[in-house]
């Protein structure tokens, strides 16, 4: 008989860990942060110290104790024991938000994780361009390490020593063994590329997971082909996201499009937007509605980066956005920036572009030669010209671009815990400080299910058992129980 254990995902959005034991193998599905725990401890300035290796996450209940998943120079720089063998035979991720793939970065490099292409695509430029201390998603930098010196004697610090995690690209639909289980991954539309639930097959059980999903995406078909898969596969126990299961509305991506032209025909100068980094469906909805007004999508030189990544996927390419060059370090971009070279102060088009390089990170480099790349300049010059993509840590640029009759909207989900109504707040003051008119409401589309779509799909698949996860009202599935289905409610770990 297959065991659940739920260290993660009861009773709160998000903090997916859920791990399955069959008779001989074993594995989690998902690995992710948990928002309200880690919101009740921690703020922008007070994080979990690498320092302690996992005993920051443990101790504020972001990490489960779980002996055997986790990496060794973390484990051994605390004093603690480092079990030969993994614990887990994978860890199957449905798909790239935090939530669900944040804490891979503290497990072993020898634990599998199993993913599909566009999520892999994701963590590795999250990888790559971000700048928190635990983003070792594919590839594990080892810390705490000396080696020899090379010349003389005694030891350095170590800081490049990487080695690759085992990571396990599933192509869609096939089945793959996991020892003892058969797994099938199955893509589904979500707010990200990449998302997809899984079915698990394994001795007396079949197992349904959701991960994510929607149906009023740009992709609806990939979540009733989910729906149809899983419904062949009769499963005994099915684990289903609930984030929405008291909403019965939705807004689509089109419906935003319509409303997003409406207001910027309007507009008479610059226009902002902000929508989420990984959101490639809602980079489209922008890009085709600066297409409608005549205006170019202008996007950072993070999200350049993904949608390099991305290229020949069907989404807006390098070549077709504006890419938006912020002043960094120096701030060496036009003829208003100076450096004093040998006594001389000469501006940033005199001096050497190996110098203004420096100013950038290595991955940025790649971008700083392209024929659509802007600066703060252009916008300030040619408002009219373009929508830019800008989110609140971007807010610094706008004392550059000086903006005039600026519009600004917000395209992402509204603040649902304390800290982001004080972002909220602070959005606002900047908005204010430049007389930016601010639009929020109508422009975002939820990457979940409505709980009617929810109930209809869990009916469709008629699972024997119902385990409602990633929700705060797992009561609500309770309607199942008079048509045969028994709901189960997880208790955490």
């Amino acid at each position: 008989m297959t065991s659940l254990s739920f260290y993660g995902g009861v009773g709160e959005i998000g903090g997916n860990k859920i791990k399955v034991d069959g008779k001989k193998n074993s594995f989690l599905f998902d690995f992710g942060l948990a928002f309200g725990t880690a919101n009740e401890y921690l703020d922008e300035f007070l994080q979990p110290r690498k320092s302690n290796g996992i005993m920051d996450f443990v101790t504020l209940g972001l990490l489960p104790c779980i002996k055997g998943i986790y990496r060794e120079d973390y484990l051994r720089h605390s004093g603690l024991s480092y079990e030969k063998e993994p614990a887990v035979d994978g860890v199957l991720i449905s798909h790239s938000h935090v939530d669900h793939a944040a804490y891979i970065h503290h497990l072993r490099e020898d634990i599998p994780i199993y993913i599909s292409e566009q999520s892999y695509l994701i963590l590795r430029a999250l990888e790559e361009t971000g700048v928190t201390s635990f983003s070792d998603y594919t590839r594990l930098r080892k810390s705490f390490q000396l080696a020899a010196k090379k010349r003389g004697d005694g030891h350095t610090r170590a800081t490049n020593m990487k080695i690759e995690r085992d990571i396990r690209v599933l192509k869609p639909y096939q089945g793959y063994e996991l020892g003892e289980f058969e797994i099938k991954l199955v893509p589904v539309d979500h707010s990200l590329p990449g998302a997809a639930g899984y079915i698990a097959e394994g001795g007396e059980d079949t197992i349904v997971y959701t991960g994510d999903l929607r149906f009023h995406g740009r992709q609806p078909e990939l979540t009733w082909k989910f729906t149809e898969i899983a419904s062949k596969a009769n499963p005994t126990i099915m684990l289903s996201e609930g984030t929405r299961i008291n909403s019965d509305s939705n807004i689509s991506e089109e419906d935003i499009e319509k409303r997003a032209v409406e207001e910027i025909s309007k507009a008479k100068g610059l226009v902002m937007v902000n929508y989420p980094m990984r959101d490639l469906d809602r980079l489209q909805t922008f890009y085709n509605v600066a297409r409608d007004t005549d205006r170019k999508l202008v996007v950072s030189l993070k999200q350049a980066y993904i949608l390099g990544l991305f290229t020949g996927q069907g989404y807006p390419e390098v070549k077709d956005v504006m890419v938006y060059r912020p002043r960094r370090s120096w701030g060496l971009v036009d003829d208003q920036t100076f450096a004093c070279v040998e006594g001389e102060w000469m501006c940033s088009s005199d001096i050497d572009p190996e110098q203004i390089q420096r100013d950038y990170k290595t991955w940025e480099r790649d971008f700083l030669d392209l024929d659509n790349l802007i600066n703060y300049r252009d916008l300030q010059e040619e408002p009219r010209e373009y929508l830019f993509r800008c989110d609140f840590f971007e807010f610094n640029e706008l004392i550059d671009i000086k903006p005039v009759n600026a519009v600004y909207i917000k395209s992402s989900t509204e603040p649902f815990d304390e800290e982001m109504k004080i972002s909220e707040g602070k959005v606002k003051k900047w908005l204010d400080l430049f007389g930016i008119h601010y639009v929020d409401k109508g422009f975002h589309a939820s990457g979940h299910a409505n709980g009617q779509e929810i109930l209809e799909m869990i009916r469709e698949i008629k699972p024997e058992k119902l385990y409602p996860i990633h929700t705060t009202d797992p009561e609500a599935f309770q309607v199942l129980e008079d048509e045969g289905i028994e709901v189960v409610y997880p208790v955490p770990k």
